[in-house]
């Protein structure tokens, strides 16, 4: 745990962006690049610092997951119900989301929370992966 403390306006914002939904994640998006010239890297991926000089970073356990489904399976329709109703997208985003597997379903999850997600994507026959 870092010893960091934050302005009360950055924790504020740091729930809020932790509290979307894809849909609203994905308009943020579009917001942002229409309106500032801000658009997210190649893939979605968040740049890193890189390790300090002079020695192996301590690894640490990790705590936030995602939530990827990798293939929707037989039972397509009881999947796209089960993405409505973690994302909270309607039920078109919800096919198109998993027409198109391969993309983070809720990110940034506790151990158990995606578990729990894991467990109810793949009750209804659908492939999914924790990163």
């Amino acid at each position: 745990m870092s010893d960091t403390t934050f302005d009360s306006k950055i924790k504020d914002l740091g729930d809020k962006l932790a509290g979307l939904t894809l849909k609203d994640a994905v308009d943020l998006g579009k917001y942002m690049k229409e309106t500032y010239g801000i658009e997210a890297a190649s893939g979605g991926a968040v740049m890193m610092a890189a390790a300090p000089a002079g020695g192996a970073a301590k690894a640490e356990e990790k705590t936030s997951f995602d939530v990827i489904l990798k293939a929707a399976g037989d039972k397509k329709i009881q999947v796209i119900k089960v993405v409505r109703e973690i994302t909270g997208l309607g039920l078109a985003e919800a096919k198109a989301f998993v027409d198109a597997p391969g993309k983070p379903v809720k990110q940034g999850l506790s151990k158990e929370e995606a578990d729990k997600m894991k467990k109810s994507l793949e009750e209804q026959g659908a492939t999914v992966e924790l990163a």
